[in-house]
């Protein structure tokens, strides 16, 4: 299953990075997102994105010239119809996602497959809301896309052998490597990485640390390149607590309990670095621990 025309639905930092790494393979992009508006500042972060990587030369201007000849903006779905791969990377939100799925089949073609960027959510419930499973399969990209090596393939219950082998082979494609994951609530890295992170929020909640204190023990105890309540701050505080959400739910186990201190800040709209606030304050451009 040859992917030449790829269709990225969210033009948002996630999806602004698929194109972007596909883009630079050779691979055609239509970008979508709910506005011109957004599209269009989404363009704009790729082509500035691209200029950093000429500078750091790490592209040469052509590579860049045709990169972003490549990517056109898609205002709609119909946009999609001579795509071979379509990839949704809209907010971590479950109704959303099968919304878009519903909504979309209808402009493809009967071939084109179907892929979410979810980092938690089950890709063979999202799969049952289109008319083809057999072509649906989860390709998780890390943040930020450009610089991560790893993405996450999950096959869903009805995931046919040829999707699957067309997902490894483009993923090959973009420089990147593949590891395979069960569909199992938050897949193989958040499974892992996201409780942690709401224990570093449990830890500050219950006063054992301070946020600078948390963050320090990590990159110089365990050797992390930031701490957690940074990562979490750079991934995002509502991306945090929906994930954690989704584990919660899906395994029915207290231990993927969301800490308290992590419901209240995205209540407050303290998302982390998206918002300017989160267990940092970043808006005098010198991060400072608000707690």
């Amino acid at each position: 299953m040859d992917i030449n025309k790829i269709g990225v639905i969210g033009a948002g930092q996630m999806g602004t990075g698929i194109a972007q790494v596909c883009a630079l393979a050779g691979i055609e992009v239509a970008l979508n997102d709910i506005s011109e508006e957004r599209i269009n500042a989404g363009l704009a972060a790729i082509a500035s994105n691209i200029g950093r990587q000429v500078e750091r030369q790490q592209v040469v201007p052509s590579e860049r010239d045709a990169a972003l000849g490549r990517i056109k903006a898609a205002v709609d779905f119909d946009a999609f119809a001579n795509c071979d791969l379509v990839i949704e990377a809209a907010s971590e939100n479950e109704e959303l996602k099968r919304k878009i799925f519903s909504k979309l089949c209808a402009s493809l073609k009967p071939e084109t497959m179907l892929a979410s960027n979810t980092s938690s959510i089950s890709i063979t419930r999202l799969a049952s809301v289109t008319d083809r499973p057999e072509r649906f399969i989860g390709i998780h990209f890390m943040n930020p896309v450009p610089r991560m090596q790893l993405v996450e393939v999950i096959r869903g219950i009805a995931t046919e052998n040829t999707t699957f082998e067309a997902a490894k082979a483009l993923i090959c494609r973009l420089g990147k490597t593949f590891t395979v994951s069960e569909d199992f609530p938050a897949f193989i890295v958040n499974r892992i990485l996201l409780p942690m992170i709401n224990e570093a929020i449990y830890t500050l909640y219950e006063g054992v640390g301070s946020v600078e204190a948390i963050d320090t023990a990590m990159r110089l105890g365990a050797n992390h390149p930031m701490g957690p309540l940074q990562l979490a701050d750079f991934i995002g505080l509502d991306t945090v607590l929906s994930v954690m959400q989704v584990l919660h739910e899906g395994l029915a186990d207290s231990k993927y309990r969301p800490c308290p201190l992590l419901v209240k800040y995205v209540e407050a709209g303290w998302l982390g670095r998206k918002t300017q606030r989160g267990f940092y304050d970043y808006r005098s451009g010198t991060p400072i621990p608000t707690r």
